[in-house]
């Protein structure tokens, strides 16, 4: 690459000839306002020149010689030399990407002077996917940011920046809302956004300090404009369905499949029942959202107020949730150096939650049973000597009634979530601005869950009559829980910002700043026998002690971070750049004397399209280049934990037994954050009259000091793991980023674009330390999918670590296994500490995107797409198969047998099987998200409707997989030795269609 520029460089350094007569000019703006650093080129002659700070230029050129003139940020023009007389031009403001400006933290900067890796996405990009979470709609929409959604009502999408960097610490980005750090944007109105910045390199995000590891994403939430008052209203109703089905075998191919396990007739083939537990499970969901807001301005006040309510009715039933929100931001100019920003917003949100594993206990539960039984009862796993399922007989699966399962399941959520700050900006001096910034979070989260255990007893065997329930049992169980906690945080800084001698642009920024993160406060509270027939929010009625199975009321520490920051930005002749930036973090996390940490980062950028020797390459508007490096923390990490046993018995000599309690874990003072180190560098362009554009990106990150937990010393007599910083994690990757936009004509325009990104990540060494191992992806029948040990060395995060499938024996259908030693086996004779072995992660090499558009007259048309390769992902549901549990269709028609030894699938089975490559299948995919189609109406000029545009939205209407089951993009818990990445109690990814229309008054 560098050979490449350097001779591309050369090629178009050319000699210039001085020639003709000295015209004169000024380039003007369309305010009258000088543009300095235009570039004049006289076409014949082979002459430029370069406007000074008023906009002046004197050019050598021969009279009637055409004149161009470019500049970024406005279209070009051209005019033809006059004799001696001074040349007025106007120039058109042009848009281009690199104009705009970015939010960089603590400020803003125009991305062209930019020395950092920033993707900003606009208003329109987040609305335009209909969705409750922000951060799903920017899926395949950034370079080097994977987001791992999940269709769940209220589920916050894992979002990954460049790579994951720690196995046991948060893995989240850092969210800062209009200025206020949160853990989650749950809460926020996608219609409010006005942009949505992501950080990615360490240049950027080292402002943020401890904090900053895993990005930062700015989110800028709209503010009043306009000469009058502006409503702005939108709504739209949706209906979901899963995307992707698994067909399951029917009754009586279950019936030969079984029977042929068991090696009996246990089951008829000609059975009179076919349940489909899916279908009988879900629903066609349905969801509407409608929102309005009120915004303008007046000379003194800009304003804005919006309120939006979005329900849906779930796919699975009876899971129901709803959200409410409501935003207000305000500016006030107090006076001429004094302005005052205001915002507040809160969410309300309810919901009816569910549990998961209804689908996996619809996916193993025979079709042979009923949903219910002809005399009203829920239908249960017993087969009768008919063959049949019935009232009685005898069980053939612990499988539970699906249906059942969702009945009894009775749980309500509520929480409210406010957040709110004040802003003032004075003007010192012209150049010097002070900016002191408070903002607040407040958290309140409460819920119960009501069981009725006497009928689920009497629901679980027909033959079961109440008289025979235990008088001591309990009659039912109600658990209440609360959660709550409040956050602020302040800060104040200064803002310098001054031009010396027209070519010397710099900015100053420093200041300091305090988080506090409230004292989480968690309160549940269990009780037996309430009142049915109650408000189940109350206890009223049950205050005795004796009826309180639990009580567990918790208050966890409170934490603070003191900080100093400071940033230089530097751009001279508005070519070259520098930036500087450090900052110092205190963390009441950590012992005194490892709480600070200092992060220092710096920028540079050169743009070589202004130089003099590339004013005649017409094919480029713009390129620029621009590196950097930085250092970065992650503050959420394990903390020392100082455990205690209790109960421990010694004799002091004779009879004397002494009972006593003894500390049973090591604590590492030194414990602090982990550290991110990373280089990158870019390059930025904009070809053919601005009608291509993008970026390369490429990136070496380092976290040198990942925390994990190590086993102690034998001799020491602790017996519990400790955390200590023994891990080294690298990613290595590059960015591709290319969009072209062309219009040809007023009525119609068009575009296509796309990302691409791959990463290399891995756990690359460890300091001389014995891990406890993690045995991570449980699949709840006593198997594990994952291990994270010293043995990982070399692997990625979250690698699965499993037997190794060699088929089955042709001679009887019985699945075999490698072995270490080279063997095929029988899951019988494997040996669980020498035949497992890596077989990828849950982790992609590569994700990619695409986008393309097209807008004619009144009608647009836009497609986006999302897709991953290199991950590996777990059929967990399938990999729980046990005795008597359904199997696939596909399965189920074509399985070994005597008269079938050439079969695709392993003969019958009843014992549990083990975590292999077996069910270890691609997680590689292609989606297309969004699909939309709308239409602007025309509308009188005077019309009391200013906008109306109708629409209809195909959500995730397509998907290419390789993956057997519901969907590959299978977020789980979001932890990577967990359930990320196996299916397994999952939500089923959605297929949505969406009707709407926006209106502007």
């Amino acid at each position: 690459m560098r050979n490449f520029i350097f001779c591309f460089l050369a090629l178009i350094l050319l000699p210039a000839y001085m020639s003709g007569q000295v015209s004169k000019g000024k380039v003007l703006d369309k305010n009258g306002i000088g543009i300095p650093g235009a570039i004049v080129i006289a076409t014949e002659s082979n002459t430029n020149a370069n406007t000074d700070f008023d906009g002046n230029f004197s050019i050598n050129a021969n009279v009637g010689e055409i004149l161009k003139i470019t500049m970024l940020g406005f279209a070009p023009t051209t005019i033809n030399v006059t004799s001696g007389l001074m040349t007025v031009i106007m120039m058109e403001s042009q848009d281009t990407a690199l104009n705009e400006v970015v939010i960089i933290g603590y400020g803003s900067r125009k991305k062209i002077d930019n020395t950092t890796a920033i993707t900003s996405l606009k208003a329109e990009e987040i609305s335009r996917t209909k969705v409750l979470n922000a951060s799903q709609a920017i899926q395949g929409k950034a370079a080097g940011v994977q987001v791992v959604s999940s269709d769940l009502p209220g589920s916050s999408p894992s979002v990954i920046i460049r790579g994951l960097g720690t196995a046991l610490g948060g893995r989240t980005p850092l969210y800062i809302v209009d200025g206020m750090p949160t853990e989650n944007i749950n809460n926020i109105n996608t219609n409010d956004i006005t942009s949505y910045e992501i950080l990615k390199d360490a240049s950027a995000l080292a402002i943020y300090g401890t904090r900053a590891a895993n990005g930062v994403i700015i989110i800028t939430t709209k503010k009043g404009k306009g000469d009058g008052v502006t409503v702005e209203i939108e709504s739209f109703a949706g209906f979901r369905a899963p995307l992707k089905k698994v067909k399951m075998a029917g009754s009586n191919k279950y019936s030969y499949y079984s029977n042929s396990a068991l090696q009996t007739t246990t089951f008829s083939q000609d059975q009179p029942v076919n349940t489909d537990w899916f279908d009988e499970i879900t629903r066609t969901g349905a969801y509407t959202q409608n929102n309005i807001s009120v915004s303008g301005s007046t000379e003194n006040i800009k304003y804005f107020f919006s309120i939006g309510n979005y329900e849906e009715k779930a796919v699975l039933n009876g899971l129901d949730y709803s959200r409410t929100t409501f935003r207000n931001n305000n500016e006030y100019k107090i006076s001429k150096k004094l302005t005052l920003n205001q915002n507040f917003s809160f969410g309300i949100t309810k919901s009816n939650p569910k549990p998961l594993s209804a689908f996996t206990n619809a996916y193993k539960q025979s079709p042979i049973i009923p949903v219910r039984f002809s005399n009203g009862q829920y239908g249960v796993s017993f087969v009768g000597n008919d063959g049949f399922a019935g009232t009685a007989g005898s069980s053939f699966n612990n499988v539970g009634n699906p249906v059942a399962q969702l009945d009894f399941f009775d749980e309500e959520q509520k929480s409210v979530i406010l957040q709110g700050g004040l802003k003032l900006d004075y003007e010192i001096l012209k150049s010097l601005k002070f900016t002191s910034q408070f903002n607040g979070e407040y958290y309140t989260w409460k819920n119960y869950n009501f069981e009725d255990t006497k009928n689920i007893w009497l629901a679980a065997d027909p033959s079961r009559i109440a008289s025979q329930y235990k008088a001591t049992d309990n009659i039912n169980l109600l658990t209440k829980g609360r959660n709550q906690y409040f956050n602020w945080n302040l800060s104040n800084y200064f803002t310098y910002n001054e031009v010396f001698a027209s070519i010397h642009d710099i900015e100053l920024t420093g200041g300091i700043e305090t988080s506090i993160r409230g004292a989480r406060e968690q309160l549940t509270i269990s009780r037996k026998n309430v009142n049915a027939d109650a408000n189940y929010w109350s206890l009223s009625g049950v205050n005795e002690v004796g009826n309180v199975i639990s009580y567990r009321d918790e208050v966890f520490n409170e934490t603070k971070l003191a900080s100093y920051f400071g940033r230089f930005q530097y751009k001279l002749m508005d070519k070259y750049l520098l930036t500087g930036t450090i900052r110092r973090d205190g963390s009441s996390n950590f012992g005194k004397d490892y709480r600070w940490g200092t992060f220092p980062a710096f920028g540079i950028g050169w743009v070589v399209s202004k130089e003099d020797f590339m004013a005649n390459v017409e094919a480029i508007d713009l390129l620029k280049l621009r590196g950097g490096w930085g250092r970065l923390g992650n503050q959420n990490v394990p903390l020392n934990n100082q455990a205690y046993s209790s109960g421990l018995s010694s004799y002091l000599g004779g009879s004397i037994l002494y009972e006593g309690t003894t500390i049973n874990s090591q604590v590492d003072p030194s414990l602090s954050w982990e550290i991110t180190e990373e280089a990158s560098a870019g390059l930025d362009f904009e070809l053919l009259d601005r009608r291509l554009k993008g970026s390369f990106d490429v990136y070496d990150k380092t976290t040198t000091n990942v925390i994990l937990n190590t086993r102690p010393y034998v001799t020491s007599g602790i017996s519990n793991a400790s955390p200590a910083h023994v891990g080294e994690v690298s990613n290595k990757g590059y960015e591709v980023s290319l969009r072209w936009d062309d219009k040809i004509s007023d009525n119609l325009s068009y575009w296509f674009g796309g990302n691409f990104s791959n990463n290399k990540n891995e756990l690359k060494s460890l300091k001389d330390a014995t891990l406890a191992p993690i045995n991570g992806g449980d699949l709840a029948n006593g198997q594990f999918t994952k291990l994270l040990d010293n043995s990982s060395i070399g692997k990625p995060l979250g690698s699965f670590y499993l037997y190794d499938y060699a088929g089955f024996d042709p001679e009887n259908g019985t699945m075999l296994y490698n072995t270490a030693a080279g063997t095929t086996v029988t899951q019988d004779a494997l040996d669980a500490n020498k035949d497992k072995k890596y077989t990828g992660s849950i982790l992609p090499s590569s994700t990619f995107g695409i986008t393309l558009g097209v807008n004619y007259k009144n009608f647009d048309f836009s497609v986006d797409g999302y897709g991953t390769s290199g991950a590996k992902v777990y059929n967990g549901k399938k990999a729980q198969r046990f005795s008597g549990e359904n199997i696939e269709e596909s399965i189920a028609t074509d399985f070994w047998t005597v008269n079938n030894t050439s079969a695709s699938n392993p003969a019958p089975f009843n014992q549990v099987p083990v975590a292999s490559t077996y069910y270890l299948e691609s997680g590689d995919f292609f989606r297309v998200n969004n699909m939309s189609l709308g239409y602007k109406l025309p509308l009188a000029e005077n019309s009391f409707l200013s906008y109306c545009r109708v629409y209809v939205n195909a959500i995730n209407p397509f998907i290419t997989q390789k993956f057997s089951g519901f969907s590959p993009e299978l977020n789980g818990n979001g932890d990577p030795y967990g359930s990320q990445g196996i299916e397994l109690d999952a939500y089923p990814t959605l297929r949505s269609l969406v009707i709407g229309a926006n209106l502007k008054f």
